[in-house]
């Protein structure tokens, strides 16, 4: 079918298929690598319907639950444990280290850690920048959820949308 190949087609295929292998096995390398380094974002809701990746970080989100928080003290360190809500569920979040700043009760926040049984473990934990702003992901995720408590309104505007007004 194809008749005899000549030492230059013989090599031309032999470089392609090396170079096949070569960009398969780079693709596979990155792919691996990444794998790693991606952080999911979940909702409490989507923890208590689908379990989380165990042993694995992700994000989660919501507002922390109003007279949750409670302070402890661990060999120098503080321990926080609060809950966290997207007003349909709510998962115990547990935190060793200072908190941010701007940490509140009933404000959204995003905690990066691990579940541990029912209590997620923060290895960070960042708090909204200003009274407006909700990170896109939690925004959406109380969205979702109704009814809505009364009186509490979600902004999801930019920064500069709402400076226009």
């Amino acid at each position: 079918m194809f008749g005899k190949l000549t030492s230059k087609q013989k090599q031309r295929r032999q470089f392609i298929f090396l170079l096949l292998i070569a960009s398969g096995a780079a693709t596979a390398l990155v792919l691996y690598a990444l794998e790693d380094n991606l952080l999911f974002f979940y909702s409490p809701s989507q923890v208590a319907e689908t379990p989380a990746p165990a042993g694995r970080l992700f994000n989660l989100g919501g507002m922390v639950v109003e007279g949750s928080v409670h302070y402890a003290q661990d060999a120098d360190n503080p321990v926080v444990t609060f809950a966290l809500t997207d007003y349909a569920q709510t998962v115990t979040v547990s935190y060793v280290g200072l908190l941010p700043d701007l940490f509140r009760e009933g404000q959204g926040i995003v905690a990066t850690g691990k579940m541990d049984g029912d209590l997620f473990v923060a290895e960070r934990v960042l708090a909204k920048h200003d009274e407006n702003y909700m990170p896109p992901e939690v925004a959406e995720s109380l969205k979702k959820q109704e009814p809505q408590p009364i009186g509490i309104q979600l902004d999801t505007r930019s920064a500069k949308q709402r400076a226009t007004q």
